[in-house]
């Protein structure tokens, strides 16, 4: 190959990868906490969010079991990626209920419906969201479920407010976050979340952290209700 053919082709490839860099680095700081703000997994590591590790690494069934998930509820799943926990979700709640899969990915929405197809599911609709707006109708939601998800937010208030937004008023936004606390996660530090970056982010936005279970192997739940939900049982307590 002619040294200059060769000359053009580096040129490029350096280019880039720059700008891989530079879309990676784009995704900045949380205004509130300062917390770096992760990348988003493209649909090159697909095959990731369903690997066999994943079952003891995460106990999916586990963290649905703490939610307490009834028949003819509406969830959503955002970031759900290829469905693995979509099709959990849709198995709990039933015909009678409904999943909305949101991903800002296509390709992704597209692997999750052959998925439940092939599962012979047929009560998920897939929502293909924007960085600031999930898209999901405005107070149908039971529960939210971002599983890993919320760090790569990167406009973060924005996504919040939409999703509190489609909250009925006892609904519940659930984060599955892996711990922060805990040096032993053995995932970067910037797919991690502690509760005093989700109290210190969230609560500010009109929700309570109303609850943490930590009975995963390297995740909390994290839950959170609407701040004028709580307000209104405090006040009928009294």
């Amino acid at each position: 190959m002619p040294i200059i053919r060769r000359l053009v082709i580096y040129r490029l490839m350096l280019a880039l990868a720059a700008a891989c860099a530079i879309a990676q680095g784009f995704q900045g700081q949380h205004p509130v906490t300062g917390r770096q703000i992760a990348g988003v997994m493209g649909v090159q590591g697909a095959d990731w969010l369903n690997r066999p590790e994943r079952e003891a690494e995460e106990n999916p069934e586990g963290a649905l079991d703490a939610l307490n998930l009834k028949p003819g509820m509406v969830v959503a799943d955002v970031g759900a990626g290829t469905g693995y926990m979509s099709l959990r979700l849709a198995k709990r709640v039933g015909p009678n209920g409904k999943v909305y899969a949101n991903d800002l990915q296509p390709e992704m929405l597209r692997r999750l419906r052959a998925n439940a197809e092939k599962a012979g599911i047929t009560n998920i609709e897939t929502v293909e969201g924007e960085e600031a707006d999930p898209k999901l109708p405005r107070g149908r939601m039971d529960l939210v479920l971002l599983v890993d998800v919320y760090h790569e937010f990167s406009k973060p208030r924005e996504m919040i407010d939409r999703i509190r937004e489609s909250l009925k008023p006892d609904g519940r936004l659930v984060l599955l976050e892996y711990r922060k606390e805990d040096p032993s996660v053995p995932i970067r530090e910037e797919h991690k979340m502690s509760v005093a970056e989700v109290k210190a982010e969230l609560e500010p936005q009109g929700l309570v952290l109303s609850q943490v279970i930590e009975t995963l192997p390297r995740q909390h739940i994290l839950i959170l209700t609407k701040a004028a939900a709580k307000a209104k049982a405090a006040g009928a307590g009294q």
